[in-house]
């Protein structure tokens, strides 16, 4: 992706840190020689070297991404930004957060490797819960689907957080996104001003 330099963001800790809190992505690939994509959530591996998935064996996207080079797109909080907030004249702009991860894809059945990734995507999000869900899969549901393990390759950060505004414009922004509820992105604003 396209990253000005005072939006790059390289330090290995926070990229892993932001992969890990917006862990729901796209998948993009090509399927019949057009660039395809699924919605999905992802898990960060252990040692940080791959990012685990599945999807539903009928999806075509199963069909021709076994040994295909990737792209994994992560997005954080993001909103709109008026010029009318800054001191100093400007363009209408967007502030978000984004990762894209690149890497070679390799298909999974086997039913253990599948009940892993399951279960732990399904202790992430039902931990958040009160009281949380336990599962309970049979194998004819982990055969309904395909697991994809995505070993990364390179990884591209991006903060487009205002930061090539005034310290004024910034504050300024930040104020307005919190006036708007756009409390997560207002706080992204904060830390990368510190």
């Amino acid at each position: 992706m396209h990253i000005p330099k005072y939006f790059e963001i390289t330090d290995k800790e926070e990229i892993l840190s932001f992969v890990q809190a917006n862990a729901f992505g796209q998948l993009i690939s090509h399927v019949s020689g057009r660039i395809f994509s699924t919605h999905m959530p992802f898990l960060l591996s252990n040692d940080n070297t791959k990012m685990l998935g599945h999807l539903a064996g009928n999806n075509p996207q199963c069909n021709e991404l076994d040994g295909q080079e990737v792209m994994i797109t992560l997005e954080g909080p993001h909103d709109y930004i008026s010029p009318s907030w800054y001191k100093s004249p400007g363009v209408p702009t967007w502030n978000y957060q984004a990762v894209h991860i690149y890497g070679r894809a390799r298909i999974f059945t086997d039913l253990d490797r599948l009940q892993y990734v399951v279960d732990k995507l399904t202790e992430k999000y039902e931990s958040l819960l009160t009281p949380p869900w336990q599962p309970e899969y049979n194998n004819a549901m982990l055969k309904a689907i395909v697991g994809v393990e995505i070993s990364i390759d390179d990884i591209q950060c991006q903060y487009k957080l205002s930061q090539n505004r005034s310290a004024e414009d910034r504050e300024q922004v930040i104020d307005r996104l919190c006036d708007l509820g756009s409390i997560k992105l207002a706080e992204a604003m904060k830390r990368v001003s510190e």
